[in-house]
């Protein structure tokens, strides 16, 4: 049973949408008019209840649970041969072309691909205090969290964090550490 509470205009909304129109918004109570029916309908939509295809309105399968109705199941989508076929041609023309396409880089990110893949596709800029830690690391004697202090002026747990958030999780980088007998720790990048 849905946790969801809804004020009665809602509740025989939805209902009648559900017994009478299939799923569709067509039907409001006699009290709900003007902009009554508005804020009953974006109340609905604010909390995800009802779906638009951009003119009609229709129950969402989260307002089908606030009912305690089953979900209607989805209607079976018959394969069309020629859809079928014309995809699968611009698909094959789409394969050369994804060869002749330049490296991702930080250059050509911001134009050529989704702000979603840009967030996946990370680097670092040459003369930024990040780029200066990598560095550190990648040497052979490595570094300690002094060092990395003194260098960028950050503190002790700015310098951890790094570590774990920016080069682990999302520049996917391998940090390793070790302590010498009677030393600091020192940290590399494997």
């Amino acid at each position: 049973m849905s946790t969801i509470q809804l004020t009665p205009a809602q509740h025989a909304i939805l209902a009648y949408a559900v017994e009478h129109t299939g799923g569709k918004i067509e039907w409001f109570p006699d009290n709900v008019k003007g902009g009554a029916r508005k804020k009953v309908l974006d109340g609905l939509c604010n909390r995800a209840l009802i779906t638009t295809d951009g003119t009609d309105w229709s129950v969402a399968a989260e307002g089908y649970e606030a009912l305690g109705r089953p979900r209607p199941a989805p209607a079976p989508v018959e394969a069309d041969a020629d859809l079928e076929a014309e995809v699968a041609a611009a698909e094959a023309t789409w394969a050369p072309q994804r060869a002749e396409t330049k490296p991702r880089t930080r250059e050509n990110e911001r134009s050529e691909v989704s702000r979603g893949e840009a967030e996946r596709v990370r680097s670092t800029r040459q003369n930024s205090k990040q780029a200066q830690v990598i560095a550190m690391l990648r040497r052979p004697e490595g570094a300690t969290v002094r060092q990395i202090c003194e260098l960028t002026g950050w503190q002790a747990h700015t310098v951890r964090g790094t570590f774990a958030n920016a080069f682990k999780k999302k520049l996917g980088l391998t940090i390793t550490s070790d302590k010498p007998e009677g030393g600091e720790r020192i940290y590399r990048i494997a």
